[in-house]
């Protein structure tokens, strides 16, 4: 869900069970509150999985996400008109994710990618000509609409597609081609809410759209897919004196008005027959079964199922009578799963009590014990639950560590936070998604963020390789895209989701679908190879998947060239023994000796002397000295630079 229209509060807060206790040379070299004070190491070593371990359902390496916004990424129109229409400002098609497109993609150490804004959505865009009734301005989120109020599950977006008629094929055939290159398919799935005025074309028989059996007459009831205010009709948000709905255009149906009665609770769960311009309005919030006093009218979840295996949770629910509107999104994901899509981005899981979340995905594993869960939670303390409890494979690392990862970036915050922020989640960071860039937050290099896509680069380093969470790239990131336009409702600092736009650094790699990088400028190209050298690195090897110790505190109370402008951290596994260290400092190089303790020695078998070491990614190599059980490695970062070197042991 776009970050403006996101929430801190929420009426059903899932229950918290409370029984469960210098850019010149872009190599990687020439390329809130302080913490508790940490006083130790902090080791983290490989164990048995659990069942329910991602890294133990099959899958090889580290997994790499590739987000694209479907609608943007094959836009080679430059108009960038305010509010432009379809045909002034363009739009990508499924068909534009050609072999070269997915290979330029796969490069990137791509495993999955997330096609966001698939399924059929609200939109500005007359197709009444292939069945679809025309949307209302008073309830769309920009002129091409946004992907969060869906309005048909069983189709997708006719904007993606050549042939609006043959939608669903072009996209059968995208899938086709993903997984020829390698790599998985996930779709978004918004379970909170729809939009205003859904209606399925394409449900399959004997399928009924969400509402068409409620009984409207009453605020709440069980198997009601919708929420209600009888008596009153909907009315359409106050808009305030700064918004002009599509830039002042005029549409035969942008009057004010949209007939809705009665009334239907809002997306985020406001209540008001006329909801504000804040909340949104052009979705309807989905009954769980959940009361409007907040108290639950289905079978709970035992404590002790946050220690049992997703077979064991299918068994729990069979014969259980559930709400309709579980029944609807099991049906709804299934479908897809049958299609050929890999696995789901949930967007505000937390908004759906966790039960329902142990019921679907249990289902959804039943089918594909591989299938990619993926959801987005912004509150930590309900972290454990969505995993142990709702069976989630990942969750984003939002509030963790990328909001401390950005005060970093910013110069407002330590790294000693990221050693804290990595030690408080060692339990469930196999599940926890890094990212830097996505569809809700500032891109890099736009000014309310870091101002400089090169401040990514430390940055990427450290997320992508300090511990075995999955990692997410945005495309654009990989070429600094800076998220510049004034596209119409979506503003600057973050590329547009609800309009029709072009992006031109990310056009400049397309190079008029060469998808070569033909048409970037050197610094463009350079930042891209560092990226594709650091993501296929990520992504194969081995130590990234087992164990982490943390050099930081050591070399920040020994070292007084060391700051909290570096962070440095060893990963290791018997193949393969691996010391990272940045530098955050846009302005300064940073030289020092870099400790290694005698704990860390002890374990990686070292004996006094000289050892090798390879650069990873292109930096050269180096030497480890150790003495006395202790080692040393003399460091030279430039400013935003990295090592990542690799113990070479002698045979």
């Amino acid at each position: 869900m776009t970050t403006q229209h996101k929430t801190k509060t929420n009426s059903f807060r899932p229950r918290i069970n409370l029984m469960l206790a210098a850019f010149a040379a872009l190599s990687l070299t020439s390329c809130g509150q302080p913490p508790a004070e940490v006083t130790t190491p902090v080791t983290t070593h490989s164990e048995a999985k659990p069942e329910n371990d991602p890294s133990a359902t099959g899958r090889h390496g580290k997994p790499v996400v590739y987000q694209v916004f479907t609608r943007l990424f094959g836009n080679t129109n430059t108009s960038n008109k305010p509010w432009g229409t379809l045909e002034e400002n363009g739009v990508g098609k499924f068909n534009d994710f050609s072999d070269e497109a997915l290979a330029g993609i796969k490069a990137l150490g791509t495993s999955h990618i997330w096609y966001t804004g698939v399924p059929h959505h609200a939109v500005i865009n007359d197709y009444t000509a292939y069945g679809i009734s025309l949307d209302d301005p008073d309830v769309v989120k920009g002129r091409a609409g946004s992907p969060y109020a869906v309005k048909d599950y069983y189709s997708v977006n006719p904007d993606l597609a050549e042939d609006p008629a043959n939608r669903l094929a072009e996209f059968k055939a995208l899938v086709e081609r993903t997984h020829k290159h390698g790599m998985q398919v996930l779709i978004d799935i918004v379970p909170n809410h729809v939009a205003r005025d859904y209606q399925s074309l394409a449900k399959p028989e004997g399928v009924a759209d969400f509402g068409a059996n409620d009984d409207s007459s009453v605020e709440y009831q069980r198997d009601n897919n919708f929420y209600y205010v009888p008596g009153q009709p909907f009315q359409v948000p106050q808009w305030p004196a700064s918004y002009q709905l599509l830039g002042g255009e005029i549409h035969p149906l942008a009057d004010g008005k949209f007939l809705e009665n009665p009334a239907k609770w809002t997306g985020n769960g406001a209540r008001a027959a006329q909801p504000a311009f804040d909340d949104w309005y052009e979705t309807v919030k989905i009954n769980y079964g959940a009361r409007p006093d907040g108290s639950y009218d289905f079978d709970t979840l035992p404590a002790e199922y946050a220690e049992k295996d997703w077979q064991a949770h299918y068994q729990f629910w069979q014969g259980k009578d559930v709400p309709d509107s579980w029944l609807k999104f099991r049906d709804i994901t299934l479908y897809w799963l049958d299609f050929g899509v890999d696995g789901f981005r949930y967007d505000m899981a937390e908004m759906v009590p966790v039960e329902f979340w142990s019921y679907l995905n249990s289902h959804i594993k039943q089918v594909n014990p591989d299938a990619f869960l993926l959801a987005e939670v912004y509150q930590p303390d309900l972290y454990r639950d969505y995993i142990k409890l709702g069976l989630m494979d990942y969750l984003y690392d939002k509030v963790e560590f990328y909001d401390s990862l950005k005060l970093v970036m910013q110069g407002k915050g330590p790294t000693s936070a990221l050693v804290e922020t990595q030690q408080r989640m060692a339990d469930i960071e196999q599940h926890m998604l890094h990212f830097l860039e996505n569809h809700d937050e500032q891109r890099i290099a736009s000014p309310d963020f870091a101002g400089d896509a090169r401040k990514g680069m430390p940055a990427m380093v450290v997320s992508a390789l300090i511990s075995t969470s999955p990692t997410m790239l945005y495309f654009g990131q990989d070429v600094g895209e800076p998220g510049a336009e004034d596209a119409g409702f979506g503003k600057p600092t973050r590329t547009s989701i609800f309009d029709y736009i072009g992006v031109p650094h990310h056009q400049r790699w397309m190079n008029g679908g060469k998808f070569d990088g033909g048409a970037l400028s050197k610094d463009e190209a350079a930042l891209r190879d560092f990226y594709v050298r650091l993501m296929t690195f990520s992504a194969n090897a081995p130590a990234l998947m087992a164990d982490y110790y943390q050099l930081h505190t050591a070399n920040l109370a020994n070292n007084s060239a060391y700051s909290e402008q570096q962070l440095a951290f060893a990963r290791y596994s018997d193949a393969q023994q691996l010391i990272v260290v940045s530098n955050f400092n846009a302005g300064q190089a940073s030289e020092f000796e870099l400790i290694l303790p005698a704990e860390l020695i002890s374990q990686w078998q070292l004996a006094d002397g000289n050892h090798s070491l390879a650069g990873q990614l292109g930096e050269g190599a180096a030497e480890l000295q150790v003495t006395n059980g202790v080692g040393r490695v003399n460091i030279a970062l430039p400013p935003l630079g990295s090592v990542v070197y690799r113990v070479q042991y002698q045979e």
